[in-house]
């Protein structure tokens, strides 16, 4: 399974795109002039570096719609005719508006009570800051991106040390800012966060935070937080592989963290991570629990009536152990244990029960199409879920009972 750097890649700003499916054009906020640091709902625990895309939404309707209308074209961000190109002149002219509808909100309570209503919640009115900083900083966003990516190629820790300083920590809402874009295209966070505990001289988690490194580490559970909506999808036709590598993605950067900083019981970083590791195992662990009832329904032989093969359930059962083999490389970072080793063992014994029944009808019916559909199916989730050599021993037992027959 492939390790993704960011599940989806941050992109370059562009006009907005359209929606092959539904044939829409989908309306990024700020016409993606802020995409670097914006994440996905659920959003359980807010970082100063990054704004939902539900936030982002409300605010850049706000600007539209009441001030800016005289500016920028409803119709154009609709149908995707208004663009980054088009907005970023403007933006000396947004932000001092922007600005002036915050502080007439802060002087006025009606005022700031529209806001709010206008926004849709207080959450919504708090990211302000946080968006507005973004903009102001929308240049650099970009920059920080190529940071995080010229990161991966340095191999010499020397460098990566300087390249760390060489961001601006003492501005510690740019910094929150700039990391949060550069760390989706950091491959190995652990790296840079061994070499946040040298310079730091401790892997003490108040060390790191006094010697600025708060906005770092902050990028990284933001992170980890902004797999989570990857999660969801259920069903035969989910794509599994982004499933996987978003669990992937999650597991190595929180063991960045939780391998190698000393964090304290009760501290902030300690609770968001145990709400993290939780809010993941919840969304883990129903699909857990699917994956031996799928197996079996997919690889049992019709009991009335002409064999039938269900093509959907046998992709539900393939995309089930090639989930259950990612939650093994990822258990470390998830309260599954008990859960896992239950599936882990069950699925192994019911795999091997039903090839040992297939193998046993192909010898009476060397040709039945759906007896080989199914063998097909058990010895690529055999090579998931043991190993390529039994897997290869598997593709010769199914030779010889063909022959048999």
């Amino acid at each position: 399974m492939t390790h993704a750097v960011n599940v989806p890649p941050h992109q370059t700003p562009t006009k907005p795109r359209a929606s092959a499916r539904a044939g829409k054009v989908v309306v990024k906020p700020f016409c993606g002039l802020i995409d670097p640091v914006i994440v996905e709902d659920p959003v359980a625990f807010v970082f100063p570096g990054s704004v939902s895309r539900a936030h982002a939404k409300a605010v850049w309707t706000w600007v539209v719609r009441d001030l800016c209308s005289d500016l920028i074209s409803a119709e154009g961000v609709v149908n995707g005719n208004f663009g980054a190109a088009d907005l970023e002149p403007l933006m000396a002219e947004i932000l001092k508006r922007m600005k002036k509808g915050i502080e007439d909100a802060g002087a006025d309570f009606e005022t700031g009570r529209r806001l709010r209503a206008m926004l849709g919640s207080d959450e919504a009115r708090d990211s302000l800051p946080t968006l507005m900083g973004a903009l102001r900083h929308r240049a650099l966003l970009t920059k920080a991106q190529a940071f995080g990516r010229a990161i991966n190629n340095m191999t010499d820790e020397a460098a990566l040390s300087t390249a760390v300083q060489s961001m601006p920590l003492q501005d510690q809402a740019m910094a929150a800012l700039l990391f949060h874009a550069a760390m989706g295209h950091i491959a190995n966070p652990t790296r840079l966060v061994s070499t946040l505990i040298r310079r730091a001289g401790s892997a003490n988690e108040e060390t790191l935070a006094r010697t600025g490194y708060t906005p770092i580490l902050d990028a990284i559970l933001a992170h980890a937080q902004n797999q989570i909506y990857l999660l969801q999808p259920n069903g035969a036709f989910a794509d599994i592989d982004l499933t996987c590598r978003g669990l992937e993605r999650f597991h190595r950067l929180v063991r960045s963290l939780t391998g190698y900083v000393e964090f304290s019981r009760n501290s902030r970083w300690t609770t968001i991570l145990a709400g993290l590791t939780k809010l993941v195992s919840e969304r883990i662990e129903p699909r857990l629990k699917d994956i031996v009832p799928d197996l079996n329904l997919a690889m049992r032989r019709g009991r009335e009536g002409a064999d039938r093969l269900d093509s959907d359930m046998l992709l539900a059962a393939i995309n089930g152990i090639y989930l259950l083999s990612t939650i093994r490389d990822c258990r470390d970072s998830l309260a599954l244990n008990a859960a896992f080793d239950q599936t882990w063992s069950q699925a192994g014994q019911a795999l091997e029960t039903h090839i040992q029944r297939n193998l046993d009808l192909l010898r009476q019916h060397p040709g039945d199409v759906p007896t080989n559909a199914r063998l097909d199916a058990a010895i690529k989730m055999a090579e998931v879920r043991f190993n390529p050599e039994y897997a290869e021993t598997l593709r010769r037992a199914r030779a010889a009972a063909e022959r048999r027959g």
